[in-house]
């Protein structure tokens, strides 16, 4: 059966023969949309990845401005600022020397994770270390093998906070490998491999900085599954509990508390007190047969008899006295 036109097309079919065209239009076909994809340029980390990564440094940050704080003996602030993901040629071609550049091994994962301080910030942590006021120069120099031993320690020391915020995803035991100041001698990986690169803002006192971490895929792509909330809230829930009980129970049987036993009481004048002798006696309101009070702090807890233990003074728990007798 020959197919039946519809009159749209009779339309067009006439108004081609009128016009001497042999071709008719043919009314567009939908076609399946194409994403295109940069073979050059793959995209590896998704938004939920990138999002945990932000959680993960926003730990870090917290962490490491309190650290801060402290060792330089002056107010640092950090805070996350962006999450992408670039080419590792990219990132590397924004880097200007001299940079702080820190190699951190991000053990048990193969492969590097890199640090990047920017200078200005990385001269007025030195300047708080060697007791200044925390100002940064105003002519860029490279840095001197002093100032990279003492860069190297404090960076050492931030490398160390990393592995808390990471464990509601993985246990890491990341270490600090080495520190360059050049970047052309931290050529870790191929440019077109792919990295997130998380920014963070810092402010040493009054001088302002950048932090950014430079994270290869290739170093993560084992654990990069769990680079989602939902794994990240479903760890922090099911191990808040288990991880900090045992601490803070550890800590609570290690702490000393003071425990007093009250004899007895009396009351003696000033002239008494500063007349008193080997030998004197002082009667007091109590008896050889009566029950010590035992304090525990400020509070009475216990009462006690006494005796001897071993040739030593001691006191036997009679009862307990509960709260609100």
């Amino acid at each position: 059966m020959s197919e039946i036109l519809s009159q749209d097309e009779i339309d067009k079919l006439l108004n081609a023969m009128a016009s001497g065209n042999d071709v008719i239009e043919k009314d567009p076909i939908d076609e399946k949309k194409v994403s295109l994809y940069n073979f050059a340029r793959p995209s590896k980390f998704g938004k939920e990845q990138l999002r945990t990564l932000e959680i993960i440094f926003d730990n870090f940050a917290r962490i490491s401005s309190s650290f801060l704080t402290g060792y330089l003996r002056t107010t640092t602030n950090i805070e996350v600022i962006s999450s992408e993901q670039v080419t590792y040629g990219e990132f590397n071609n924004s880097l200007l020397n001299p940079v702080v550049l820190s190699i951190i091994n991000f053990s048990p994962f193969k492969g590097s994770v890199i640090l990047d301080l920017s200078a200005s910030t990385g001269y007025a942590m030195i300047d708080r270390m060697l007791g200044g006021s925390g100002e940064t120069i105003n002519k860029t120099r490279e840095f001197t093998e002093i100032e990279v031993t003492l860069l190297s320690r404090i960076m050492d020391k931030l490398v160390e906070r990393l592995e808390e915020p990471w464990q509601q995803v993985c246990e890491i035991k990341p270490y600090l490998e080495k520190l360059e100041t050049n970047s052309q001698f931290a050529q870790i990986m191929s440019p077109n491999e792919m990295v997130a690169l998380v920014t963070l803002s810092i402010k040493v006192g009054n001088v302002e900085g950048l932090m950014n971490f430079c994270i290869p895929y290739i170093v993560i792509e084992p654990i990069v599954g769990n680079l989602n909330t939902k794994h990240w809230f479903a760890n922090s829930s099911e191990n808040s509990d288990t991880q900090y009980r045992p601490f803070v129970e550890r800590q609570l049987e290690e702490a000393t508390i003071p425990i007093s036993v009250i004899v007895g009481k009396t009351n003696i004048t000033v002239d008494e007190f500063i007349n008193i002798q080997v030998g004197d006696v002082i009667p007091l309101d109590s008896y050889v047969t009566s029950d010590f009070k035992v304090q525990v702090g400020d509070i009475t807890k216990f009462y006690a008899k006494p005796g001897v233990n071993k040739g030593k003074n001691a006191i036997q728990i009679t009862s307990i006295i509960r709260k609100g007798e």
